[in-house]
Protein backbone atom coordinates (compact mmCIF):
# COMPACT_ATOMS: atom_id res chain seq x y z
CA UNK A 1 0.00 0.00 0.00
CA UNK A 2 2.74 2.32 0.86
CA UNK A 3 4.05 2.50 -2.80
CA UNK A 4 0.68 3.67 -4.35
CA UNK A 5 -1.30 5.64 -1.24
CA UNK A 6 0.29 8.52 0.27
CA UNK A 7 -0.03 7.86 4.41
CA UNK A 8 0.31 4.21 4.41
CA UNK A 9 4.17 4.56 5.82
CA UNK A 10 6.51 6.72 6.54
CA UNK A 11 8.29 9.01 3.68
CA UNK A 12 11.78 6.53 3.40
CA UNK A 13 9.64 3.51 3.35
CA UNK A 14 6.97 4.90 1.03
CA UNK A 15 9.32 5.92 -1.63
CA UNK A 16 11.35 2.75 -1.51
CA UNK A 17 8.11 0.83 -2.08
CA UNK A 18 6.84 3.32 -5.02
CA UNK A 19 10.65 2.50 -6.32
CA UNK A 20 9.77 -1.41 -6.43
CA UNK A 21 6.63 -0.60 -8.41
CA UNK A 22 8.53 1.50 -10.92
CA UNK A 23 11.08 -1.43 -10.66
CA UNK A 24 8.68 -4.15 -11.85
CA UNK A 25 7.51 -1.78 -14.76
CA UNK A 26 10.97 -0.84 -16.14
CA UNK A 27 12.27 -4.33 -15.85
CA UNK A 28 9.20 -6.20 -18.08
CA UNK A 29 9.82 -3.69 -20.68
CA UNK A 30 13.48 -3.95 -20.34
CA UNK A 31 13.17 -7.84 -21.24
CA UNK A 32 10.99 -7.15 -24.10
CA UNK A 33 10.63 -10.25 -25.69
CA UNK A 34 12.24 -12.67 -23.66
CA UNK A 35 8.85 -14.00 -22.60
CA UNK A 36 9.96 -13.17 -18.69
CA UNK A 37 7.19 -11.20 -17.15
CA UNK A 38 7.86 -9.40 -13.93
CA UNK A 39 5.22 -8.25 -11.40
CA UNK A 40 4.93 -7.16 -7.97
CA UNK A 41 2.56 -8.24 -5.40
CA UNK A 42 1.41 -4.37 -2.89
CA UNK A 43 -0.39 -5.94 0.46
CA UNK A 44 -2.82 -4.36 2.24
CA UNK A 45 -2.23 -5.24 6.39
CA UNK A 46 -1.28 -8.46 6.69
CA UNK A 47 -0.33 -10.52 10.25
CA UNK A 48 3.14 -11.20 9.13
CA UNK A 49 6.62 -10.47 10.98
CA UNK A 50 6.50 -6.68 10.55
CA UNK A 51 3.20 -5.86 12.05
CA UNK A 52 3.06 -8.52 14.87
CA UNK A 53 3.34 -5.40 17.02
CA UNK A 54 -0.03 -3.93 15.56
CA UNK A 55 -2.15 -7.36 15.51
CA UNK A 56 -0.61 -8.06 19.47
CA UNK A 57 -1.49 -4.26 20.79
CA UNK A 58 -4.93 -4.90 19.16
CA UNK A 59 -5.43 -8.11 21.01
CA UNK A 60 -4.09 -6.94 24.41
CA UNK A 61 -6.11 -4.13 24.22
CA UNK A 62 -9.25 -6.67 23.20
CA UNK A 63 -10.00 -4.73 20.23
CA UNK A 64 -8.76 -7.37 17.23
CA UNK A 65 -12.09 -6.59 15.74
CA UNK A 66 -10.39 -3.01 14.94
CA UNK A 67 -7.77 -4.72 12.97
CA UNK A 68 -8.30 -3.56 9.25
CA UNK A 69 -11.60 -2.14 9.97
CA UNK A 70 -10.97 0.32 6.99
CA UNK A 71 -10.70 -1.96 4.13
CA UNK A 72 -14.30 -2.93 2.48
CA UNK A 73 -13.95 -6.34 4.15
CA UNK A 74 -13.27 -4.43 7.41
CA UNK A 75 -10.60 -7.77 8.11
CA UNK A 76 -6.32 -7.33 8.39
CA UNK A 77 -5.67 -10.33 5.44
CA UNK A 78 -4.12 -13.58 6.31
CA UNK A 79 -0.41 -14.80 5.02
CA UNK A 80 -1.94 -17.32 3.04
CA UNK A 81 -3.39 -14.67 0.59
CA UNK A 82 -0.60 -13.02 -0.27
CA UNK A 83 0.37 -16.58 -1.27
CA UNK A 84 -2.27 -17.55 -3.09
CA UNK A 85 -1.87 -14.29 -5.06
CA UNK A 86 1.41 -15.24 -5.74
CA UNK A 87 0.84 -18.90 -7.11
CA UNK A 88 -1.61 -17.10 -9.15
CA UNK A 89 0.66 -14.76 -10.65
CA UNK A 90 3.50 -17.36 -11.21
CA UNK A 91 0.52 -19.61 -13.04
CA UNK A 92 -0.42 -20.12 -16.73
CA UNK A 93 -3.68 -18.60 -16.03
CA UNK A 94 -1.96 -15.19 -15.80
CA UNK A 95 0.93 -15.70 -18.35
CA UNK A 96 -0.55 -12.96 -20.30
CA UNK A 97 -0.06 -10.19 -16.79
CA UNK A 98 3.56 -8.58 -17.03
CA UNK A 99 4.77 -5.17 -15.69
CA UNK A 100 1.67 -4.80 -12.84
CA UNK A 101 1.42 -3.95 -8.95
CA UNK A 102 -0.82 -6.62 -7.69
CA UNK A 103 -2.59 -5.06 -4.68
CA UNK A 104 -3.79 -7.67 -2.28
CA UNK A 105 -5.57 -5.26 0.74
CA UNK A 106 -8.95 -6.50 1.13
CA UNK A 107 -10.37 -2.98 -1.20
CA UNK A 108 -8.70 -0.68 1.18
CA UNK A 109 -6.98 1.46 -2.21
CA UNK A 110 -10.19 0.95 -3.95
CA UNK A 111 -11.70 4.32 -2.44
CA UNK A 112 -10.88 6.37 0.77
CA UNK A 113 -10.83 4.53 3.84
CA UNK A 114 -14.74 3.04 4.45
CA UNK A 115 -15.63 4.72 8.16
CA UNK A 116 -19.04 3.31 8.70
CA UNK A 117 -21.48 0.71 7.17
CA UNK A 118 -22.98 2.32 3.83
CA UNK A 119 -26.90 1.52 2.53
Amino acid sequence: MAGIRSGAGGIPYSASKAGVINLVQTTANVLYGTNVRVNAICPGLIETGMTAPIYRSARERGADDRIGQLNPLRRGGEPGEIAGAALFLASDDFSYVNGQAIVVDGGLSSSHPVGTRRG
